[in-house]
C-alpha cells in the first residue's frame, strides 16, 4: 500500500463512497465543504444541515452511523487483500493521471492485476456485442498491432468488440485493462470467464464498485467515462445508431478525448454508428498505424509496430499467389472461389491450406473464405 496514503485515510474514502446516493458529486461537494471524507463523516449533522434539503434522507442517515460504514470498509479492504487486490483512491498519486482529471472521477477504483499498466500509454477500443465476423477480425487485428506497438488496449469485458479487443492484445502478449460495470470478483458475462481469468492473471481489472456488485444496466454508462477517461483516444469498431458505444464516445468527446471510427461495410447496421461518427468529424482508421498517427503516440511506438508487422514468409509459387489474387478482403464461399479458381478440388483444397497456414487468408462460419487484413499483398 502507497506510503502516502495509510489505512486509515483509504478507509474514509472507501467508507464514504459506500454509502448509498452518494455519488462522485455529492462525494466531492462534501469533501470539498469538510476538508476530507473523514470530516464529513465525523461531522454528519453539519452535512445534513448544509445539504439536506432536497435530498434523499438515506445517505444522510447512514452518515450518523460513521463507525458502521468504517467497519464495512475494513471487510472491503480484508476482502480486497484475500483476493490479491487492491482499492486506490483518488488523492493517492498512484492514481492514473488522466482519469484524475475527467468531470466526475472514481472517488475509489479498485484494482486486480498489474497496476503498473495505468502509467502507459492507452487507447480504447469498443463497439458492437453482437459484433460480425468483419468486425471481430477487424477488431483483434488492430489490438493485436497497437499491443505489438507497446500501447496498452482498454475496453470494457463485453462480448463482441471488447472481447475481441482483450484478446487481441494478450495475443500479441501485450498490455489490456478491462474496466468492468460490477465488483471484481463478479464475472460478466460468464462466457468470457476464461477471458476474465488471462485479464487477471496478465492485465488489469478496474471497477469503481465495491465486491460483489451486480451488474445492472444503470453501472454500465457510469463504466463507460472510465473507459475513455484511462485513454488517450476511443476507438470504435461496429456501432448502431443506438449502441451503448456511443455513451463511450460521448464521455471521450466531454473529456477532450479523440474519437476514432473503423469504417465497416456500407449496408451494415452493426456499422452505421460509425459511420456516422466519421460524418461528424471522427478520424477514419483502418489500422494501429493510423490509430497511433492520429493519437501523436511517439514514433518510437510506431517504428516498433512496422517492426513487429513484419513477417517472414517463404516465396509463394504460382499457384498460389493465382489463388490468393482472387480472395478478397469480405469472405466468399469457398464453392464459389473453386470454381473462379478452375482448379481441380484435391489441388485448390491443398493451395487453399497452405495459404491458411502461412496466416495468408482466414475461414469463417459456413466455409466462408477471405484474405487476412494483414496481408493485403
Amino acid at each position: 500500500m502507497p506510503a502516502s496514503s495509510s489505512v486509515e485515510i483509504i478507509r474514509d474514502w472507501i467508507s464514504l463512497s459506500l454509502v448509498y446516493g452518494v455519488g462522485p458529486t455529492l462525494f466531492y461537494q462534501l469533501v470539498n465543504r469538510f476538508g476530507s471524507p473523514g470530516a464529513v463523516l465525523d461531522g454528519p449533522g453539519l452535512a445534513a444541515k448544509e445539504f439536506g434539503v432536497g435530498s434523499k434522507p438515506g445517505w444522510l442517515a447512514e452518515l450518523t452511523e460513521a463507525g458502521r460504514l468504517r467497519q464495512r470498509a475494513d471487510r472491503e479492504l480484508l476482502a480486497l487483500d484475500k483476493i490479491g487486490a487492491r482499492a486506490l483512491i483518488r488523492s493517492d498519486p498512484d492514481y492514473p493521471e488522466l482519469l484524475r482529471h475527467i468531470g466526475q472521477p472514481p472517488p475509489v477504483v479498485y484494482l486486480h492485476g498489474d497496476g503498473r499498466l495505468l502509467d502507459m500509454a492507452s487507447v480504447a477500443i469498443v463497439g458492437s456485442r453482437a459484433a460480425t465476423s468483419y468486425g471481430r477480425r477487424v477488431c483483434r487485428t488492430i489490438a493485436r498491432a497497437l499491443a505489438n506497438a507497446g500501447i496498452c488496449v482498454v475496453s470494457g469485458l463485453a462480448s463482441g468488440i471488447d472481447a475481441e479487443a482483450h484478446a487481441g492484445a494478450l495475443d500479441a502478449v501485450g498490455a489490456t485493462v478491462g474496466v468492468l460495470g460490477c465488483g471484481l470478483d463478479v464475472i460478466y458475462p460468464r462466457e468470457n470467464r476464461h477471458l476474465y481469468e488471462r485479464i487477471r492473471q496478465s492485465g488489469l481489472l478496474i471497477s469503481e464498485y465495491p465486491l460483489g456488485t451486480p451488474p445492472e444496466g444503470f453501472r454500465f454508462p457510469a463504466r463507460n467515462r472510465i473507459i475513455a477517461g484511462l485513454s488517450r483516444g476511443v476507438v470504435v469498431v461496429e456501432a448502431s445508431k443506438k449502441s451503448g458505444s456511443l455513451i463511450t464516445v460521448q464521455h471521450a468527446l466531454e473529456q477532450g478525448r479523440e474519437v476514432c471510427a473503423v469504417p465497416g461495410q456500407v449496408d451494415s447496421v452493426k456499422s452505421a454508428g460509425t459511420h456516422w461518427l466519421v460524418q461528424q468529424g471522427a478520424a477514419l482508421v483502418v489500422s494501429a498505424a493510423d490509430i497511433l498517427s492520429h493519437l501523436a503516440i511517439d514514433q518510437g511506438a510506431e517504428a516498433a509496430l512496422a517492426k513487429s508487422s513484419t513477417v517472414v514468409r517463404r516465396v509463394l509459387e504460382p499457384l498460389h499467389r493465382d489463388l490468393l489474387a482472387i480472395i478478397e478482403l469480405y469472405p466468399q464461399p469457398r464453392e464459389v472461389l473453386l470454381q473462379q479458381s478452375g482448379l481441380p478440388a484435391a489441388r485448390f483444397n491443398e493451395a487453399l491450406l497452405m495459404l491458411e497456414l502461412e496466416g495468408l487468408v482466414n475461414t469463417a462460419p459456413g466455409d466462408m473464405i477471405y484474405k487476412s487484413t494483414e496481408n493485403r499483398g
